[in-house]
This record gives structure tokens, C-alpha cells and sequence, in this order.
């Protein structure tokens, strides 16, 4: 089984989507792509699926984009699990 697209979505305390960010990476594609969206404000980034180093400062940046604070280690290693399904 292979996993090519996962959607996150921050919701606020009514349920409603807040924030959401879309985890892709077709096969043979050389990074995983991924996108947040708030509101107007989209941001790309393209990961290296080969570099741990690279994926992990990734699951940083979408624990504290979602959650809205400076998470602990085991915070961002949760976001870091779900990116594995895309690594190489």
C-alpha cells in the first residue's frame, strides 16, 4: 500500500477548518510537496524525502503552524510519523 496524499486540518472550537495542510507525493515525484493553507495565505515546501534532517525540520514547522505553539519532541514526532509514509 502506498500512501500519495494525506489533508491535516486545524479546526476551531465550532468545527470549522482553520488551517489545513496537504501532504503529497505521487510516485516517482523527487520531494514531498507539501501545502498550508490560512485563509489567503498559502505556503509550498518541497521535501527531501532521503534526508531525515530535512523531514524532521518539516514536521516542526507543521506542529507549530497546527497546534500554535512550540511543541515538545514528541509533539513534532507525531507530525514526523506521518511524513515517513513518504519518504523514500
Amino acid at each position: 500500500m502506498n500512501i500519495s496524499e494525506i489533508n491535516l486540518i486545524k479546526e476551531n472550537k465550532g468545527g470549522d477548518p482553520t488551517k489545513t495542510a496537504t501532504i503529497t507525493r505521487k510516485h516517482g515525484d523527487e520531494y514531498i510537496k507539501v501545502v498550508m493553507i490560512d485563509g489567503d495565505n498559502v505556503l509550498t515546501h518541497h521535501v527531501l524525502p532521503d534526508c531525515q534532517e530535512d523531514v524532521f525540520s518539516m514536521a516542526g514547522c507543521l506542529q507549530y503552524y497546527l497546534d500554535g505553539y512550540e511543541g515538545t519532541n514528541s509533539e513534532i514526532h507525531d507530525y514526523y510519523r506521518i511524513l515517513e509514509n513518504f519518504m523514500d
